[in-house]
């Protein structure tokens, strides 16, 4: 007998008794919202789990993170069961996200129209309808191989070429099967949120908010970050490399090398551009604002863009609006009466634009440091001023926000939107998240740089992702350029890296279910060495060894 903990309540259950029976009675909903799956000691589960150990169990709905991207695996599994039913020879894939939404391609011989698109729709309710169960299997790896190569599914075949466990986990429901990279809903009958929306030459599968999952939102179409990934993915598509499988064959086969040095051309390529773009625009432009979220490589970026700038015979000077932060006195403070460092009226706006505006008048300004210990910020005794020629290069996260720089004309301004958003899937129905591509980036850069642990990281990472979504994306479409940070070989790179700082975390910590994930995630790669990364890379801003000074 096992002894299990649910919402304060101890009871002794058999061992293998399934997580769904432990459900107290009435207790089949959460404030109305049906339930998804369970944390068991903060570790990730479907509601077909069985029980094996000691512990505490928690049910999840969709409106928490965990349940949610249960709910969004579920439903982006059974796109796939119905695509293969209404299209078997169709080549189905689920590439990126758009807003609450994911882009989706469909290429074959059966054409993608508003009919097809109906029925693969009609198939989907069918499905959840007849409330089908998802069930998870454990099969052998040889069963696993001819039940992949029957069905023609190469991505997750070459998934399975570098891996050789006893036993693979897959999700089966009537007669349709993948790999298993996570927990799914028990059944069909809950998936009845989302939508189908064309977006030549594919299509939007429209998902819920985490705040409203019962509501599928109207589609806000974002074409300039969608072009951004287009070319990256058409990118991909040329050099034959766009899934973890195909990444790790030409690691296998020592041919990454060449494949890194293409990686690392196309970013001086597109810096290059951007800097030519600028200098086009000299006579106007005396101040270019970089802006991106966390870990999206702003600072790299910002370096070698103040290179290729000398190239073309601008002198660039940089100013941090960190040094600007008003204080703790002054500072903001959020809906639970802590600091907001990401507000922007934590930046001195008013000092900030006057400095701005003598400083393109050509008048000296005395230099300003923030004190990090003292947290108030500090005149100092030497000055800056800009000569002909020179321009302001200005990297923070309000780069995009008009209201950091509202005394400057826009003319006067170039900005810059800089994000990871890389073209890699798992295979063809699992995507990377460019989140999660940042966020172990940032662990990494945390660890090494900063003395900061995975735990800490990830438990700061949600507040990180509300600022973000609050004072960065919806300025995205402000941007001039936009830069593509994403290294395509990075992950491989980063995992040995990030691995053992991810086993740090323990059941006990909440943050045990991200790490669990990330770290199955991170199976999917061979590692790359580190020193076959270019010594003024982007990703050297993160595993060190760089020819930059930070």
């Amino acid at each position: 007998m096992l002894t299990i903990s649910i919402n304060g309540t101890i009871q002794q259950v058999s061992e293998g008794t399934c997580v769904a029976d432990l459900i107290p009675k009435g207790g089949e909903s959460i404030e109305g919202q049906p339930l998804v799956a369970a944390l068991v000691n903060n570790d990730l589960v479907s509601l077909t789990y069985p029980v094996s150990v000691n512990g505490e169990i928690q049910f999840l709905t969709a409106t928490s993170p965990h349940g949610w991207r249960v709910y969004r695996w579920s439903v982006c599994y059974l796109l796939a069961k119905a695509v293969a039913d209404v299209a078997p020879l169709a080549a189905f894939a689920i590439e990126h996200a758009i807003g609450p939404g994911l882009y989706c391609t469909f290429n074959g011989n059966t054409p993608l129209d508003t009919k097809m698109l109906e029925r693969i729709k009609t198939r989907m309710l069918e499905l959840i309808d007849q409330d089908l169960p998802i069930e998870r299997r454990k099969i052998s790896f040889l069963d696993a191989v001819h039940t992949f190569e029957r069905c023609g599914f190469h991505e997750k075949l070459h998934l399975l070429q570098y891996r050789n466990p006893p036993r693979v986990v897959i999700h089966w429901c009537d007669g349709f099967c993948d790999l298993a990279h996570g927990p799914l809903t028990p059944s069909t009958g809950i998936l009845g949120h989302f939508d189908l929306i064309p977006y030549p030459p594919g299509f939007i599968l429209q998902l819920p908010a985490i705040e409203d999952p019962e509501q599928v939102p109207p589609f806000t179409d974002q074409p300039h970050l969608f072009q951004i990934f287009r070319e990256h993915k058409d990118w991909g598509r040329i050099l034959g490399v766009t899934t973890a499988g195909r990444l790790n064959h030409i690691t296998y086969d020592r041919k990454v090398e060449g494949f890194i040095h293409t990686a690392e051309a196309l970013h001086e390529k597109k810096l290059g551009r951007i800097a030519d773009l600028i200098a086009s625009r000299r006579q106007s432009v005396r101040i270019v604002l970089i802006a991106g979220p966390s870990s999206a490589g702003k600072t790299t970026f910002a370096k070698r863009l103040a290179t290729h700038l000398c190239v073309n015979g601008i002198q660039p000077v940089t100013l941090a609006t960190d040094d600007y932060f008003v204080g703790e006195d002054r500072n903001p403070v959020d809906a639970e009466g802590k600091p907001d460092f990401e507000h922007i009226n934590a930046v001195d706006l008013v000092a900030f634009n006057q400095d701005l505006r003598a400083l393109i008048d050509g008048l000296p300004i005395q230099v300003r440091r923030f004190n990090f210990e003292t947290r108030h910020p500090e005149l100092k005794q030497e000055t800056l001023q800009l000569t002909a020629g020179q321009m302001l290069i200005i990297e923070g996260i309000h780069g995009l926000n008009p209201q950091l720089t509202d005394m400057i004309p826009a003319e006067q301004k170039f900005r810059i939107y800089v994000n990871a958003l890389t073209q890699l899937n798992v295979d063809s129905s699992n995507r990377i998240s460019t989140t999660d591509n940042r966020l172990i980036r940032r662990m990494v850069r945390d660890h090494q740089f900063r003395g900061h642990s995975a735990l800490r990281t990830l438990s700061l990472w949600p507040m990180v992702r509300r600022g973000e979504a609050r004072w960065i994306f919806p300025f995205q479409q402000e941007a001039d350029a936009t830069f593509n940070s994403a290294l395509d070989y990075e992950l491989a790179v980063l995992k040995p890296f990030a691995e053992p700082l991810l086993m740090q975390i323990k059941p006990n910590h909440p943050e045990y279910a991200e790490s669990r994930r990330l770290t199955e995630f991170l199976l999917n790669f061979i590692p790359i060495q580190e020193d076959l990364v270019p010594r003024n890379s982007i990703l050297r801003e993160y595993i060190g060894g760089s020819m930059l000074h930070y």
